[in-house]
């Protein structure tokens, strides 16, 4: 029997799901029965046919509350093997609603992070939710790393009875290609002002609308969160989930409150200096400035902070673009177990989602 898919979000990753979904290595084993944008639902439990036009949900959808959604596929489950929701929002409206839909029988895949980093409350419902019928599933590798192994990599050290004793990695697919043109291995002779790198990346659409919420660390922040509650043992208490990350924001006091993008650009400007002087000071020392995201178990403490690493460093000579990099220290290997790759991109991000959804095959 296929399995039954109700996709939520079609934004750029909403469609590169779309495209992978019609992949006939996917499609034999799945039956697209529902799509939602923010405003509207398309639901037809025979099947909808991809690919789908541009304006498919908004010209045959209809306004639907999640709830109602969740109580039809609910009524739908049993014409099928299993029934999922690809959660491909970044909604913290559909992260709340994941404990309703585990109890409605319907397994969860999901890029979005808002659930699993949120603060404590919700991740033990989510949880409480799981337990109570092994036959359900959330999976989530595309949360961190995109399409990178990173869950699959830990859940399998984790359940083998490797011992991790740290994490650590260039988690952030936007601040990896900050730095690695800020303060590349070997410097340029005229190297670029932070605040146009930062601007450039804004152009390629490598930052958020504004570019505050990726230098203020937040990101980084969810993804040790949901890294950390994959451990055994979490190294240390996240009643707040991500907000109880202890956090080094880039982001310069005051311009937390702008709402344009390009107007925070502009006066990210006043604190070039600052920042040049970081970069100099790390090239004097043959080291180059990189932000990264630490899960100690041993020390206990979990951080996301702008550090610096030789210029030899793997994460100085390896990095490229929108990298990412991560790397496993364990007990089992004697060095670390790394992984590497684009770390940020619609069909990457996608790539994941699909992976664990075949999971479920």
């Amino acid at each position: 029997m296929a399995i039954q898919v109700a996709l939520v979000g079609t934004g750029l990753v909403g469609s590169a799901i779309l495209t992978q979904l019609a992949l006939p290595t996917i499609a034999k084993h799945t039956v697209l029965v529902s799509v939602s944008n923010s405003k509207r639902t398309v639901f037809s439990p025979s099947g909808i046919s991809l690919p789908l036009a541009a304006d498919f949900v908004q010209t045959k959808g209809t306004e639907l509350a999640l709830s109602q959604l969740v109580a039809q596929l609910k009524e739908i489950r049993g014409k099928a093997e299993k029934t999922v929701l690809i959660d491909s929002t970044a909604s913290p409206a559909v992260a709340n609603a994941y404990p309703e839909i585990l109890k409605a029988g319907i397994s969860i895949i999901t890029p979005n992070k808002l659930a699993l980093s949120s603060g404590s409350a919700l991740f033990d419902s989510i949880q409480a939710a799981l337990d109570a019928d092994p036959s359900i599933r959330l999976l989530h590798e595309s949360t961190v790393g995109a399409g990178l192994p990173i869950i699959s990599t830990l859940n399998d050290l984790v359940r083998t009875g490797d011992k991790v004793k740290r994490i650590e990695g260039v988690f952030s697919g936007t601040l990896s290609y900050i730095f690695n043109n800020f303060s590349p291995a070997t410097p340029p002779e005229e190297p670029p002002m932070f605040s146009d790198i930062v601007g450039q990346a804004k152009k390629l659409g490598y930052t958020e609308p504004n570019p505050h919420s990726d230098l203020s660390g937040s990101d980084v922040a969810r993804k040790l969160t949901i890294l950390a509650r994959l451990l055994p043992e979490t190294p240390i208490p996240l009643p707040e989930g991500y907000l109880s990350v202890p956090t080094s924001s880039l982001s310069p006091e005051g311009l937390e409150t702008l709402e344009d993008g390009d107007e925070y650009v502009e006066k990210l400007k006043d604190s070039d200096v600052e920042f040049e002087q970081m970069r100099k000071r790390a090239e004097q020392m043959g080291q180059v400035l990189r932000y990264v995201g630490v899960v100690d178990v041993e020390k206990c403490t979990v951080q996301a902070s702008l550090e610096t690493y030789p210029a030899t460093h793997p994460f100085a000579t390896s990095l490229g673009g929108s990298d990412n990099i991560i790397a496993f220290h364990t007990e089992r290997y004697s060095r670390p177990l790394i992984i590497q790759g684009a770390g940020a991109g619609a069909a990457v991000t996608a790539m994941g989602v699909m992976s664990d959804l075949l999971k479920l095959v």
